[in-house]
This record gives structure tokens, C-alpha cells and sequence, in this order.
């Protein structure tokens, strides 16, 4: 099959979060399979991207922008004109679907509220060529903007989710999520995340080295976008009670990732309010080795979000052998709950009462441990991959209809 990817962001820019690395994850194992896979995706400055990269620079010039061809996957950077955020403006994405689009038997849109996703569906609909749409935890406006995005669905979103043969969910949260706002069950397509664990792993205390955290020191590590909706602030209040509950603990919240609009000011002073200033460190975004080496050095994860249709950190931390705390907002949830990690509703006290128990019951800890390598073995890309190549090849067979496609088995 020749298959589109489209999405807004794409590797080499993993400071997006969770997205890039999801469609590298898929597109890649679609390519091994003997697929022929292309990502369309926004210029967010390749160019500078690869000069700053110690690696044989991959890209050329295509008439639609920067073309880059890695571990079998065909790339096309957009030419961004104008961005906001996450969201660009990028016009080749006409030209591109006028002069390339009928070479795909599939297109897969990942994300919501972007420009490049109507686009590409509008096309698909004209050619009459099948598109799989995953929302990624978009579906549900919870931040920023809302009027903004409410507007997305009215004018694109709507006829977007309408038209396509598949809606892919990550979670039962997600497909009950994509079920009350309208999208019919029927068209709604279950499959997980996954995670691409490293072949080979840091040397234990190299973050703790690099970042200047003494190893009798306790780590609770939050790593990810500093983002409202991920709720950080939560986090720093749990963390403050604990710190208070037993002062002879040393203690380190430490928040590893990209700031959003501000947030990292609001924590640093919050921790000022709370005296806990001293005990919270933030490392700023970390990537490959550092990222994995923060999972191994750290002695609990947590990922206490508002909504989250899946929670790929926390099933990397799992894979690192570290034990997490979650919000019951996340997808992964059941998953974890009770074996790799502790499920805990999104208030303070809940969230405390699950660090004081994983910090300090030993018991607890080496059975978290346990529970994280028989959790990992469930948690690989290859059931995901074989998944999206069955559903796609329903999706292009002439008996498939939107609406008719049937969960993947």
C-alpha cells in the first residue's frame, strides 16, 4: 500500500512531545513491512534543525519544500509562512495534494486543530481516496482558546471526522470521549501507543550527574510539556504536602520539559509560596539518552493530567523499570493500576497520599518494579503496527464504507 501521513509535527522536532514520536513510531514500522509511507508535515526549521546536528544532513529541495528520506519513510517539510504555537500556515499543501496526492491509496491525519489536516482531507474526499483520522486527545477542547477551537470543529473539524473511514482512539476513555461528541461507534477503531525503548540504556546516575542530584536524594520526576492541562501545578502541591509529612526525607520534584505559555513561571512561584522552592528543580527540555536517564534515575514518575487520551511518558518511565503515578484521566490508566503503578484521582490529597505510600513502602516499590517489566512486554510498537496495516488495508478494499469499518481484531 502507499500510505500519507499527516501531521503538523515531525522528527527531528521531538520538542513537540508525544506526536512526532508516535508517527515516527508507526511510520517507520508501516515502511519495514514493505509499505511505501510518506509524512507531509510543517517546516519548523529543518535547515537550522540539521546544522546544529553533528549527522550527514539528509535533506534536498523538493518544489514543496525540504524533502528528507529516513529508515525507509519519505518526509516532506511544508514551507511554514506564518505559525502560531503548534499551528501553521502552510499553502504547498494545495499544490502538494493537487500534484501528489492520487499516488496514495490512504491517508492517516494525526491531530486536530491544524490547517493542514482539512486540507488533506478535503482532497481525499474529492478523489475519493480513504483517510483514517486520530485525534491524539484533541477531541475535547481543555485549554487555551476554546472558542477558537469550538470554531475549528463548526468550519473544518466536523465534515473532517464526517468523512473519514476510520476514527482511531488510543484509550476506552478517548472512544468514550469521540461517542458522546457524535463520532459513531462503528467508525471508531481501538489501538494503543507504544514505546520505542532505547537499544541500549544510560548508565545509572547519569542524570542525576549531569543535573547535580545527589544519589541519596528521592526523585519525583514530571517530565513533558510544562502545560496546563498536564497539571504540574498539582504535581507542586502534592509534593509540598509530602516534603511537610516527612522532613527528614530528602526530596527532589524535578520538571524536565519545554515550557507553555508561562507555566514554569507560575510553578516557581508556587514553590516560593509553598517553602518548597529549595526541593523543586526544573531541567528544561531533555531528549534521547538525557530523557531515558532521567526515567531510570528517577524513584517515581508521575503524570497527573487533566485528560489524556493515552500517556506515552508514563509508559516510557514503565519501560525504564520506574515505578508511576497517574491521574485516573489517563488512557493508560488500566493498564498500570495496581502493577506498574498507582491510579490516583486528580486532586491534592490523592495525588500525596500516592507518593507518600510509592516514597516510602518498600514493599510497594519492588512490587511497582516487578509489575513494570511484565507491563513493558504488552507496551511494544509491533501490535500497534500490524494493527494500523490491517485496518488500513479494510479501509482501501472495495467493501469498505465510512461507517462500515469494524474494530481491528
Amino acid at each position: 500500500m502507499r500510505i500519507l501521513n499527516v501531521t503538523e509535527t515531525y522528527a527531528p522536532f521531538l520538542e513537540f512531545g508525544g506526536p512526532p514520536v508516535k508517527v515516527r513510531a508507526l511510520a517507520e514500522g508501516i515502511a519495514r513491512k514493505g509499505h511505501q509511507v510518506t509524512v507531509l508535515t510543517a517546516d519548523w526549521g529543518l535547515e537550522k534543525r540539521e546544522a546544529t546536528q553533528q549527522e550527514e544532513k539528509a535533506r534536498e529541495r523538493s518544489p514543496f519544500g525540504w524533502r528528507r528520506r529516513q529508515n525507509d519513510v519519505e518526509a516532506i517539510y511544508l514551507s511554514t509562512w506564518l505559525h502560531y504555537r503548534q499551528v501553521s500556515w502552510n499553502p504547498a499543501v494545495k499544490r502538494y495534494c493537487r500534484a501528489r496526492l492520487a499516488n496514495f491509496d490512504i491517508a492517516h491525519i494525526f491531530g486536530l486543530y491544524d490547517l493542514l489536516a482539512p486540507a488533506v482531507a478535503s482532497a481525499c474526499r474529492k478523489r475519493a481516496i480513504p483517510y483514517v483520522v486520530e485525534p491524539i486527545g484533541m477531541f475535547i477542547p481543555i485549554v487555551r482558546n476554546l472558542w477558537l477551537k469550538q470554531m475549528y470543529h463548526r468550519v473544518w473539524g466536523r465534515r473532517m471526522l464526517q468523512g473519514a473511514a476510520a476514527v482511531v482512539a488510543t484509550s476506552e476513555q478517548e472512544i468514550e470521549e469521540l461517542a458522546a461528541g457524535g463520532i459513531p461507534r462503528a467508525k471508531i477503531v481501538m489501538r494503543r501507543n507504544g514505546v520505542e525503548a532505547p537499544e541500549s540504556w544510560p548508565e545509572p546516575g547519569a542524570f542525576r550527574k549531569k543535573f547535580g542530584i545527589p544519589g541519596e536524594v528521592h526523585v519525583v520526576l514530571f517530565l513533558g510539556r510544562l502545560s496546563a492541562k498536564k497539571s504540574p501545578d498539582l504535581l507542586l502541591q502534592a509534593f509540598a504536602e509530602v516534603k511537610k509529612r516527612f522532613e527528614g526525607m530528602p526530596l527532589r520534584l524535578v520538571f524536565a520539559g519545554p515550557d507553555e505559555g508561562g507555566v514554569k513561571t507560575q510553578l516557581e512561584q508556587i514553590a516560593a509560596q509553598l517553602d518548597a522552592g529549595a526541593d523543586v528543580q526544573f531541567c528544561g527540555p531533555v531528549f534521547g539518552p538525557d530523557k531515558w536517564a532521567a526515567y531510570r534515575d528517577a524513584d517515581v514518575f508521575v503524570l497527573p493530567s487533566q485528560n489524556e487520551n493515552f500517556g506515552n511518558t508514563a509508559a516510557e518511565a514503565v519501560a525504564s523499570g520506574t515505578p508511576v503515578i497517574v491521574t485516573e484521566q489517563c488512557g493508560i490508566a488500566p493498564l498500570l493500576a495496581n502493577e506498574a503503578g498507582l491510579v490516583v484521582r486528580h486532586e491534592v490529597q490523592d495525588l500525596a497520599e500516592g507518593l507518600a505510600h510509592v516514597l516510602t513502602d518498600k514493599e510497594l516499590g519492588r512490587h511497582l518494579k516487578t509489575g513494570c517489566a511484565k507491563v513493558t512486554m504488552n507496551l511494544g510498537w509491533e501490535g500497534p503496527v500490524h494493527e494500523m496495516q490491517s485496518l488500513y488495508a479494510k479501509c482501501v478494499s472495495r467493501e469498505a464504507r465510512p461507517g462500515e469499518i469494524k474494530p481491528v481484531e
